[in-house]
């Protein structure tokens, strides 16, 4: 299979549907199935609980759901981490490590659905039983990145965990199960973590080996276990492969760990880990999802890329991480939506949210009984960062048009306001190419410019007289390269420019608490 990757440099125009840019989303220890023709994604929900976001289309989150929320207070209140849905045996269950606060007490539980709806209810089970002993509780040991598969008809569950209580020195245990909720045995240590230089936190000698994240592929009668090492907190992280050489799995010795890493950072998409596959939706391609850092200091900002990899001679090939801003074919079998005129979406408590595409930190959305929020700061924020937090249209191709939207102002003065003919969204304040008309309340101003992927470049502003206390009504009409732009029905600003033809359109907000009630194009 050969992919071709168009890079935004040649792309100024805009790119076409059968493309798209990553990072698709924020995020962070990306787990992604594929369910009859649905995408689940499971993340997260701010270290609060767990959501799982539904999709048509392996390039775009979709819309979220909340299906399980921490208690206040207890052994499993804080601290929700990494959660990995998984479908055994005809029920969905999503296995999550959480702590009462203090990492230290980090322990592994399992989410059991009751029925066989994705979206729950779910039941809780847990801790396992991930420390010393033959009861495995002897005492119980710090766990995380738990991951359930199958071997011999048999079932494994596959974690990382510390050797012994506060050592903060993880390595991969395996131990087998009873059933999806429960371990029948010991945990047993499947490898060093320091084989390697490149194992190490900083990729040299005095430096700890660290191992985490495992995950399992099978292709064509081979099992390779892809974990996550080195500091998931620097550009050092990267992914690391074990293969199942042996009969049997609880054997250290039937696992044979490659001299090298399988995928690596490069200057521009650095801090490359928790690696998982999926196919595309006809099934003829395999994907890889990861995520990377978003700059090269010691923290857990991150985001989600998806590109595609092949076999060789049986063994994945990973290649390298596609470069943020740069434009790939979407995976075979992908199919956009074409919206026609005319759009008119209700966005009150999420109702039409799952004709957009959300590009922002996933703790800076809500969506509301009365209208999608965007840049809706969290009460208690975690690895949050700002990036012009936005939505757009899926598969949205109009020419002329004119879209409007309501913007009420919650909290700060900064731009609010209409995406125009986009293409190529992604995570970032100006990671799209298209236009932006804006209210600007705190300058008392309206503002129209265009970006580019990368850069911003205003292209004219007029004052306005608006009450941010009050829902504040704006549109955009666009007709060929003239653009006019009225508030409260009365227009505030010509303009012309013809860098973009065509496109979708969206709503974006710029270090401001915005809330959106519809969204319509006629």
């Amino acid at each position: 299979m050969t992919r071709t990757l168009l890079f935004s440099a040649l792309l100024l125009s805009g790119a076409l549907a059968d493309t798209f840019v990553n990072p698709i989303a924020e995020g962070a220890d990306p787990c992604v199935i594929k369910h009859g023709d649905k995408y689940i994604w499971c993340q997260s929900a701010g270290n609060q609980g767990v959501a799982l976001w539904v999709s048509d289309r392996l390039t775009s989150l979709g819309t979220p759901h909340v299906v399980w929320q921490a208690p206040a207070t207890g052994p499993y209140s804080k601290e929700v981490w990494a959660p990995e849905l998984q479908f055994i045996d005809g029920k969905f269950y999503i296995y999550v490590a959480a702590s009462d606060g203090k990492n230290a007490n980090h322990l592994a539980y399992a989410l059991e659905s009751e029925g066989v709806d994705p979206l729950g209810p779910y039941k809780l089970h847990g801790p396992f039983a991930t420390g010393e002993g033959k009861d495995g509780k002897s005492p119980n040991i710090w766990a995380i990145d738990m991951y359930v598969f199958k071997s011999g008809g048999k079932l494994y569950a596959v974690w990382s965990g510390w050797d012994k209580p506060g050592s903060d020195q993880q390595y991969l245990y395996i131990a087998p199960m009873k059933s999806p909720v429960e371990l029948a045995g010991p945990r047993v240590l499947l490898a060093k973590n320091d084989t390697y230089l490149w194992e190490r936190t900083e990729e040299k000698e005095g430096t700890r080996g660290l191992a985490e994240g495992p995950q399992i592929l099978e292709h064509e009668g081979r099992t390779f276990l892809i974990y996550s090492t080195a500091a998931s907190w620097l550009p050092t992280y990267k992914l690391g492969l074990l293969e199942l050489t042996g009969k049997d799995p609880l054997d250290p010795a039937s696992w044979k760990k490659h001299e090298e890493p399988v995928f690596r950072s490069t200057d521009k998409t650095f801090g490359t880990g928790h690696g998982g596959f999926v196919q595309s939706p006809d099934g003829k391609e395999w994907w890889h999802i990861f995520h990377a850092k978003r700059d090269r200091g010691g923290n857990w900002k991150r985001s989600i890329f998806v590109q595609p990899f092949t076999f060789k001679d049986g063994f994945p090939d990973f290649g390298q991480p596609v470069a943020p801003g740069s434009s790939i074919e979407r995976p075979s079998g992908e199919r956009l939506p074409s919206p026609k005129l005319p759009v008119a979406l209700d966005l009150r408590g999420g109702k039409d949210f799952g004709a957009l595409s959300y590009y922002g930190h996933q703790q800076f959305l809500v969506l509301g009984k009365q209208g999608v929020e965007l840049g809706a700061a969290p009460k208690d924020p975690v690895n949050d960062y700002r990036t012009g937090e936005k939505l757009v249209l899926d598969g949205g191709e109009f020419t002329d048009f004119t879209a409007s939207t309501t913007i009420e102002f919650l909290k700060g003065e900064r731009d609010a306001g209409l995406l125009l003919r986009v293409t190529d969204p992604s995570v970032g304040f100006d990671a799209q190419r298209g236009y932006f008309a804006g209210v600007i309340p705190g300058s008392k101003s309206v503002v129209f410019g265009k970006t580019d992927g990368t850069n911003w470049k205003e292209i004219a502003r007029a004052e306005v007289d608006v009450d941010k206390s009050k829902p504040i009504e704006l549109s955009v009409t666009a007709k060929g390269q003239d653009f006019t732009i009225a508030v409260g029905g009365k227009t505030v600003l010509s303009a012309k420019d013809d860098t973009y033809a065509k496109g979708s359109v969206g709503l974006r907000v710029v270090d401001t608490h915005v809330r959106f009630e519809t969204l319509e194009v006629k």
